[in-house]
């Protein structure tokens, strides 16, 4: 659980600020809580509950850390995930909100800082514009969505989910020879032992992609 923030009695004079060196752990703990929940939770039911909470503890960070990018990145990453779950859920209403809410939260972190945690603001941006369907449903925006990605391996080149995203964006466009370049090269990247369920998740995922893409002789 996070720590409380101390609350200053009677003459205690001010609040010690928060050591800002005591953030990664705090961010690491809610990054593989997210891994978790992604996946390794098999109910459903569970996984929105839990994310949902999950974003709670983002935003108690971004109190407890004003200015730092970390925690806002991950409140609209985990707003992005609550979004996806809510749309597989046939809950469109819910869907919707949650999505213009990750989009606006990663657009402040992007200001903040577009090179924090492997460029996780600019890479989670250009999965929003690319998977939100377009006006008039949404804000998706190819265009916009190449911009962020790019962005994102600019600033995170050796970035796992910069590349993995930028990778299933291409391909997605068509582009299979990018996406096979730009996913092999995700490849290289050094394991994250800090973060094993995530890492081996997308590292899975990227294989039987470029298996995929074998298959059809590319």
């Amino acid at each position: 659980m996070l720590a409380c923030v101390a609350i200053c009695v009677i003459n205690c004079g001010p609040t010690k600020a928060a050591d800002p060196k005591s953030l990664n752990p705090e961010i690491l703990d809610i990054a593989n809580s997210w891994g978790h929940i992604k996946f390794e939770e098999e109910d459903t039911a569970r996984q929105q509950k839990e994310i949902a909470a999950l974003a709670e503890r983002a935003s108690a960070l971004m109190k407890k850390y004003p200015g730092r990018a970390e925690p806002v990145i991950w409140k609209g990453v985990l707003l992005s995930e609550g979004a996806s779950m809510a749309n597989e859920d046939h809950s469109m209403f819910t869907a919707r909100s949650l999505a213009y809410e990750a989009r606006d939260t990663l657009l402040e972190a992007e200001k903040i800082d577009p090179a924090a945690l492997e460029a996780g603001a600019p890479a989670s941006l250009g999965v929003l514009y690319y998977r939100v369907p377009s006006f008039p449903i949404g804000f998706g925006d190819t265009e916009l969505a190449r911009k962020y990605l790019e962005e994102a391996v600019r600033n995170a080149p050796n970035g796992m989910d910069a590349n993995y995203f930028y990778g299933d964006f291409l391909y997605n466009q068509g582009d299979y020879a990018g996406a096979q370049r730009v996913w092999k090269h995700a490849l290289t990247i050094p394991v994250n032992t800090e973060r094993p369920v995530w890492d081996k998740a997308r590292r899975q995922v990227i294989q039987e992609n470029l298996a995929k893409l074998a298959a059809k002789g590319n």
